[in-house]
């Protein structure tokens, strides 16, 4: 894993997330962003890339039709290395202690409520990222 956070992917089948989203991590995190906007878009997309070209971090709403997110982070977790590894951060507006408990217990490493707030979403981003580093070197 890289130790700096440059591609991400959003993988939600709300389009102003897709867009506002991507906009705000781009201008405001210089991040690279590409967006899918469903489960399988998602996987599809993860397996037809490089693997230089991974991303460093996913985004993945919870509640899409046809794969929700929580089936989409089985398939990811259940594919080869590298793409296992890629770290999933769920975006959901159910964000009650017991729904975000049962997200990180399927392997979330944390989660963003939605709707997130612009001005403080791309901090939020790469300050979870900068906590899933400090796990990781614990390990």
């Amino acid at each position: 894993m890289s130790n700096k956070l440059e591609r991400i992917l959003t993988i939600d089948d709300d389009d102003d997330i897709r867009l506002i989203g991507s906009m705000i991590l781009k201008k405001k995190g210089g991040y690279e962003v590409t967006t899918k906007q469903s489960g399988m878009d998602g996987i599809e997309y993860l397996n037809s890339i490089e693997t230089s070209q991974l991303p460093d971090l996913i985004l993945l709403d919870v509640m899409m039709p046809n794969m929700d997110g929580p089936q989409t982070l089985q398939e990811i977790k259940s594919s080869s290395d590298p793409i296992s590894k890629i770290p999933v951060v769920f975006l959901t507006a159910k964000c009650q202690p017991d729904e975000i408990d049962r997200l990180k217990s399927i392997g979330a490493k944390a989660v963003i409520a939605k709707p997130f707030d612009a001005k403080t979403f791309a901090g939020e981003v790469q300050s979870i990222w900068n906590k899933i580093l400090d796990q990781s070197a614990i390990r």
